[in-house]
């Protein structure tokens, strides 16, 4: 045998090798093509699908583009509302400061002259002999330090003189029971 006719044969089995090669490379690339088709396909399918949905987003956004625009002046006017509500609330709380303090001073010369009252009914009582001096002396001094503070007329303490003051302390402190009145009282009519 030659070297050509070697050649020759090597270069036929060459050929046929590369002819089986060619064949199986394409053969894989048929079926990769045809799975990447198969995705092209589902992957169009889903874009159909989803194009009806895009649409009405489109739209609700188109819908939505008036009221954007409408959304501005409400909120400028929610915040003129919650400057005007806030200055109101800051006039209400002056005036029911104001208020409470006229409610204060109602009750402190209430006080005053409910002291002034009680003072005075403990003298009238004291004149008639039925309760304690001291007591009545010590509502009375603080009913005119409170009638003065209020701007009230200050009314005096009688002052008592000191021999009428023991005399006064004496029968404030004695007891009476039911058979001294009786007793006192028949005197007082015989």
């Amino acid at each position: 045998m030659d070297p050509i006719q070697i050649a020759l044969i090597v270069l036929i089995v060459a050929a046929i090798w590369a002819v089986v090669e060619l064949a199986r490379v394409l053969r894989s690339t048929r079926k990769t093509i045809n799975s990447l088709d198969h995705t092209v396909a589902e992957l169009n399918g889903t874009i159909n699908e989803a194009r009806p949905m895009v649409a009405k987003l489109d739209g609700a956004v188109d819908e939505l583009q008036p009221a954007l625009s409408q959304m501005e002046p409400l909120m400028k006017q929610a915040n003129v509302a919650m400057e005007a509500l806030s200055a109101d609330l800051l006039e209400v709380n002056g005036v029911l400061r104001d208020v409470s303090q006229v409610t204060d001073t109602a009750a402190s010369a209430s006080s005053a002259v409910s002291n002034i009252t009680d003072a005075a009914a403990s003298k009238v009582h004291r004149l008639f002999g039925k309760k304690d001096s001291k007591a009545a002396d010590h509502a009375l001094e603080q009913a005119v330090p409170m009638a003065s503070e209020h701007g009230g007329d200050a009314i005096a303490p009688d002052a008592p003189a000191d021999s009428e003051a023991g005399e006064e302390a004496a029968s404030a402190n004695r007891y009476y029971t039911y058979t001294d009145a009786q007793s006192t009282s028949e005197d007082s009519h015989e």
